[in-house]
């Protein structure tokens, strides 16, 4: 039999006054992006092009499924609607840009860079961004089902107000990391290390394995409750009436 951890949070999630308050202080909160994008100049059209360097451009509307942007740079780009299906955009840097709107499958990000971004309401899946270093990112709102984060490095990141289904952190190393009404289902934790990992406004935590590697993580009351019977198990505690 698979145990599994989930938890749905209500109202305690730890933001109150009371000792809950005077705990979060001990967090050390993420640092967001600051951006501000201007002057960006229409991308002309045609096909990404490996090792290309595009800056100050936006993209809207785009069609980038199928094409190739390995090792690519992206700097104060605004990509906004764009269709990156089966998009290879492996070892890619993607800096001080925001993304808005992005929709596909299979988008290959793996070994890539994303630093001061924002990632707004993305319908994605099957993600591969195994590898990659993301610092001061935003993730909000939107959908991103089977995001493959396996030994990624990740710091100074927010996933808020998104569904993120069946995320894979394996091996992967957060550090200042905040979910805020955010819904996490089925999320594999294997290996994984943590650090400043603030889980308590998460709207739904719901983990498939490696709930052993919450240490550097930081929960709501509530959510060690719904947890207990878990992490008993996982500790081979028999607990009897």
């Amino acid at each position: 039999m698979v145990r599994r951890a989930t938890v749905r949070t209500g109202g305690d999630s730890g933001t109150g006054g009371g000792s809950g308050g005077s705990r979060r202080t001990a967090v050390k909160a993420a640092r967001r992006p600051e951006l501000r994008l201007f002057d960006l100049r229409p991308f002309e059209g045609g096909e990404l092009e490996p090792d290309g360097d595009y800056d100050g451009l936006e993209f809207r509307e785009a069609d980038l499924a199928g094409q190739d942007g390995g090792g690519a740079r992206f700097l104060d780009c605004a990509l906004t609607g764009c269709a990156v299906d089966e998009t290879r955009l492996h070892h890619a840097r993607v800096l001080d840009s925001v993304l808005t709107g992005l929709r596909g499958v299979g988008t290959d990000l793996a070994e890539s860079t994303l630093r001061d971004v924002e990632l707004v309401d993305a319908r994605l899946g099957g993600v591969q961004l195994h590898g990659a270093v993301l610092e001061r990112v935003l993730v909000r709102g939107g959908k991103i089902d089977y995001l493959n984060l396996r030994a990624a490095r990740l710091k100074d990141v927010v996933f808020e107000s998104c569904v993120l289904v069946e995320p894979d952190f394996g091996g992967a190393r957060l550090e200042r990391v905040e979910f805020v009404d955010c819904v996490l289902k089925g999320a594999d934790l294997t290996g994984v290390e943590l650090k400043d990992v603030d889980l308590r406004a998460a709207a739904e935590l719901d983990i498939s394995a490696g709930v052993e590697r919450l240490a550097g993580a930081v929960i709501s009351p509530s959510q060690l409750m719904d947890l207990a019977p878990v992490l008993a198990a996982q500790m081979g505690i028999r607990v009897e009436g």
